[in-house]
């Protein structure tokens, strides 16, 4: 890869895919928002600044590349390279997006709707407690989960936000416990979570250590409680590099894979509806164990 080969972090190499997956400046290869190669003008987040560039030009700047997934996996860079690119990241809902904040409220409205539908299931999880994973500065916390749970716990690998997080909830009797680690080494205590809530963050995870996560929330889940997936798919059908937040972009069928080797079953796979054209396809994923837990 080209790439000084860094020591691991001790805290949590994560921060949320609606940072990640969002970066105008990184086309389909990266962030959630990929552009197409229209004369659209883009904001560019680096170092915290925000500079307007031309799309074509900034596509060409940070190509998106199919990669043999298992290879890039195994450098120790790719925690330590995201970990370091989310620490310049200015802690507001512009950076946590990647400088598309306006499409803040359509990706909550269709959440809504998604969890609203999963509350309605036969057997369906209670309202007592979710976690937001890769929770960033806690958008989502704040306009969905708080709405529907009595607790909300945050995960968030990078200080600063976790540290803008608490600010914003600073008083509130929902939103009381903050984790700053890594999702790979996050690991809840059994029987905690109605929902454990993952969005625009996964790609941050190894093909291992995603299985292994997958495996350690089915632990932490209540009876009928469930994990909800919220995550850019890749239209080529391979899974894509972004050198960029050193973060990776997976095809539908490999997240499916992962998820089968992880044991668990689909309850729901729907796309995320009214995002603007020339972006990722966005699929919401809602998975159980598929065995119960004693």
């Amino acid at each position: 890869m080209g790439k000084m080969h860094r020591p691991r972090p001790s805290v949590c190499l994560f921060t949320s895919l609606e940072r990640q997956r969002l970066n105008p400046y990184n086309s389909q290869r990266n962030s959630k928002t990929r552009f197409t190669m229209e004369e659209e003008s883009v904001t560019e987040h680096r170092n915290g600044k925000e500079d307007s560039v031309n799309e074509e030009e900034s596509m060409n700047e940070d190509e998106s590349r199919v990669v043999d997934a298992s290879d890039v996996q195994k450098d120790p860079a790719f925690y330590s390279d995201a970990a370091a690119y989310w620490d310049t990241i200015p802690a507001t809902v512009n950076g946590m997006l990647g400088g598309l904040g306006h499409i803040s409220a359509s990706d909550i409205s269709g959440s809504d709707a998604y969890l609203k539908s999963i509350f309605k299931m036969k057997n369906p999880p209670g309202h007592g407690r979710a976690v937001d994973c890769g929770a960033g500065i806690g958008r989502i916390t704040k306009h969905l989960l708080q709405k529907h749970f009595g607790k909300v716990d945050l995960v968030e690998q990078c200080q600063n936000f976790i540290d803008k997080a608490r600010e914003s909830f600073k008083g509130s009797k929902k939103v009381t416990e903050f984790y700053c680690v890594g999702l790979q080494n996050f690991n809840p205590e059994p029987n905690t979570y109605d929902v454990i809530w993952c969005q625009w963050v996964l790609g941050h995870l190894t093909d291992t250590d995603l299985e292994d996560f997958f495996r350690r929330m089915a632990q932490g889940l209540k009876p009928n409680g469930v994990i909800v997936v919220k995550e850019n798919v890749a239209s080529s059908g391979e899974v894509e590099f972004d050198e960029v937040d050193s973060s990776v972009t997976r095809p539908e069928s490999e997240i499916l894979d992962i998820v089968e080797r992880a044991e668990l079953k689909v309850l729901k796979n729907t796309k995320q509806p009214n995002f603007p054209k020339g972006l990722y396809e966005v699929k919401m994923f809602c998975f159980k164990p598929k065995h119960s837990h004693t």
